[in-house]
Parts: C-alpha cells; structure tokens; sequence
C-alpha cells in the first residue's frame, strides 16, 4: 500500500476526541477496517499502515497521537517498529497488538515503551474500552503540561503551591508579615508545609540577604537546643573544649525559625521569652550578656492554648510568639489544589529521573477522595514512591499505597504468631484482585470498575497469576 489511508469523523466527534490522530499499523485490511470504525466512533481521526516502512511515512506526514501496532508484521520485527515509533514521535501513545500465545512479547514491548497491550482475537468492546482509556489518559497529560505551564508563571507565593481560596487568604497574610519584625506563630499539622511558609516570610522580606536559620525543638534534647540557641564558652560543660556561637547570635539581622517550639522545656520556655524581650542572651557558662537583633519565626502542630491550660507552654511566651498567627489550612481543606500539587511533583519528578510519567483518572480520584494525614508531605512521598515502583509511563491507581485504593474485606495477611504479616505489593494487589472477583461471584467487568484499572488490565493480571477465573 503507498497511498496514505485517512478518514476523518464529523464535527461533533471530533470536538468530543479533542482531534485526536490514530495510527492503525496492521498487515490485515479487514483488522484496520475494524478497527477504523471503533476509533470514529469516538471521534478519532485515523490513518492506516499495512507494514512498518509505510507507518514510518504516516508518522512523518502527518504524525499521530496514538499508534496500534501489530507485533507481527511483515519486514521489521514488532519490537524494532516500536523503537522506530518512539525514537520518531516520543510523545506518541503505542498499544502493541499480539497473539495470544506471544504475550511475553507484549510486555517486553511495555518495558520498552509501550502503553498497554491487547491479545488477538480481541473484541471491538474491548478496543473501544482501551481507546476511551487512552484518550482520557492523553487528555490528562494535556491537563498536567498546562498546570505546569501555569506553575512557572505563577504558582503562589514563593515556592508555596496552591491557589485555593483558603491559600490565597494565607498569601496575604505572608505578604503582611513578610514586611513586619515581629514574631510570628506558624500553626498547621504535620506535612503542610510550616518552614515553606517560614521561608517565603523571610525571604519575601526586607532581610532575604540575611542569614535564615531553622531548628528543630523537637529534635533535640533540652541541654541541646539551650546550647544551640544560646551558644556557650569554653569550659561551661564536660566536652566544651571551645566557645562556640548561639545560633540567636549568628543569625543577626535575619531569621530563626523554632519549628515545633511546642515541644519545648519549661525553663528553657523562660530563657527563651527573656531572650526577645530583653534582645540579649547569656551563653551557657558565661556571665556575660550578647545584645542580639534577630526576628524568631515559630511553628508548632499542637494546640497552644490548651497546652498553655494544662500547663506545659507558658502562657506570657504564647502571647509573645503569637504577635502575628496565620494558619497553613491542611490539604484536605484544599483538595482543589491537588492536581496542581501533583503536576508540580511529577514535574520535578521527571527532571530528577530523566523519565516523565503522568497520572491515570483514576489515581488522581483516589487522589482527590483521600484525606492525606500526612498532608502535602505524605501526596510528595506517595508520588516519590509510585514513580519509584512503576516501570511504564503512567501511574495508575495499583501504583499507589494501599490506604488510596482500599484493600476488600477478607484480606487480612497474619503470620504464624497471628501478627501482622508484611506483604509485597505485588501479593497484596493479587489478593485484592482475586478477592474482589470471588467477592463479585465472577463479576470480572464489575471488579474493574470497582478496583478502579481497565478490564485490559485485569485480563492480562489474571493471566500473569494463572488463574481461571
């Protein structure tokens, strides 16, 4: 065949496939005939090729946003045609087409690239499944290359992501405090990001070329952080070989930033409170006062007034910290910001691996339902994570931790003692799906959904475990 076959849907199908372009590379006319109609059904533009050479030709005419490739083709190998695809339209999306008998050429095929597979004889229905997944897959990663644009333009307020109405009060209240000296009382839970904001003050303000010093109260034993804070002269304990400089000294003119200052000691409490009323500490040993100028940032995840009501944080050192408060709002608080947050750390993501992966519809659902404890840390590890296990171009919802998906009642794993049993997440994720279909009485299209993956996917795990189910 030398002229290029192509077609083209109608106007309402083409704005419903965002136009689309599908390559059908197959030796068969009857088998891209088949397949053309499926496609403008959903209003692909298609274009035919019946050997590798003439797809090569489509691709530089006219391109193609996804290519069917039969892995049995005349002249070059399957194997090779895909490497030829990728290395000419890297952006192109490919599903390998093979015999039912040849899968193990299907994944090596993923593992070199492809998106997916589907096994010959293979219905019209499950086509069409698989082609709706992949153009709701390449509408997402059209969606993510946006936000990303979106995020170099304007991402928030310094390094901080978000623009929910509740992150845009918090951006105002920065931009206040960014320009005051008075301290300033950092409230959030765990993850949401309390040195961010600590930073964006101090460096947004009139003292960004000055020194910014973070310190971990709840790190450090009591007798540390008096001596890290305070600093101390040569002989004042076992050890002190030599004077060395308080950080409240070192940090002149800048920032110092008591993160979790909550979890500190009572009487270290009053040196402190002494310390930014007075503008002077005592190193440890020394009966000498250093006048210092420094702005003290501090963030805790407790509540403050109940500790002060119970009698663990003085309540003079509150009022003193909580000139200024604001409030980082968790991120369930926030879910609109999610895609954002999550096109931000695939971004950085992908440039740290040299791979760029984007995320399925149905992990950012999971995604967007979850409740995220751990807040904008846990979304950042759980993404580290996902990309750290997954070997193809997408992450999908079988990527993700387990708290995401869910794991269906029966399963439950324990040891010989009748403890928890640590299991691989490959084990786990055969259990769920195993369990789900016994639970479904058989139901495999009804598992699917449930489970959140394509009914491609299912079939083809079904296979991998050798199960007749």
């Amino acid at each position: 065949m030398n002229s290029i076959e192509a077609s083209t849907p109608n106007q309402a199908q083409i704005e419903g496939a965002n136009f689309l372009n599908l390559l059908i590379v197959d030796d068969e006319r009857a088998i891209r005939e088949a397949c053309r109609e499926v496609a403008q059904s959903l209003g692909f533009n298609t274009s035919g090729a019946d050997s590798a050479e003439h797809a090569y030709r489509v691709l530089e005419a006219q391109g193609a946003d996804v290519v069917l490739l039969d892995l049995k083709l005349p002249g070059a190998g399957g194997l090779e045609a895909l490497h030829q695809i990728k290395e000419r339209k890297p952006d192109a999306v490919v599903i390998v087409v093979t015999g039912y008998g040849t899968v193990q050429s299907a994944v090596q095929a993923m593992k070199n690239g492809a998106y997916d597979y589907v096994t010959k004889p293979f219905s019209m229905d499950e086509l069409k499944l698989l082609l709706e997944r992949v153009a709701g897959h390449l509408k997402l990663k059209t969606e993510n290359r946006m936000l990303r644009e979106k995020i170099k333009s304007k991402q928030g307020f310094g390094s901080i992501v978000g623009r929910a109405p509740e992150m845009e009060k918090l951006y105002r209240i920065i931009a206040k405090a960014a320009h005051s000296s008075h301290p300033v009382l950092i409230l959030g839970e765990s993850g949401t990001g309390k040195e961010m904001v600590a930073r964006s003050i101090h460096f947004s303000g009139p003292f960004r070329d000055k020194p910014f010093i973070p310190v971990d109260c709840g790190s450090l034993v009591p007798t540390l952080i008096e001596s890290e804070l305070f600093g101390y002269v040569k002989g004042a304990f076992t050890g002190a070989v030599q004077s060395k400089e308080g950080l409240l000294a070192i940090a002149e003119g800048g920032t110092v930033f008591l993160d979790e200052v909550g979890e500190l000691p009572v009487d270290l409490q009053a040196k402190l409170l002494r310390a930014i009323q007075e503008k002077e500490i005592r190193p440890v040993g020394s009966t000498k006062r250093i006048v210092i100028n420094v702005r003290i940032l501090a963030a805790t995840n407790r509540d403050l007034e109940q500790a002060v009501a119970q009698g663990t944080f003085r309540r003079d050192l509150y009022f003193r910290l909580n000139v200024l408060s604001l409030r980082i709002p968790p991120l369930r608080e926030r879910r609109q910001d999610i895609p954002l947050l999550v096109g931000h750390f695939m971004e950085r993501l992908s440039r740290s691996t040299g791979q760029e992966r984007t995320i399925s519809d149905d992990a950012l659902k999971a995604m967007l339902a979850y409740d995220w404890p751990g807040n904008v840390r846990e979304l950042e590890n759980c993404l580290e994570r996902a990309c750290a296990f997954t070997t193809g171009p997408v992450i999908h919802l079988g990527d993700l931790p387990s708290p995401l998906h869910g794991v269906p009642g029966g399963i439950s794993p324990v040891g010989i003692d009748g403890t928890a049993k640590i299991v691989p997440m490959a084990e786990l994720e055969k259990l769920t799906i195993l369990n789900t279909i016994a639970q479904l009485n058989g139901d495999k299209l009804l598992a699917a959904r449930l489970l959140g993956i394509g009914k491609t996917t299912l079939y083809r795990k079904l296979k991998e475990y050798g199960s007749q189910e």
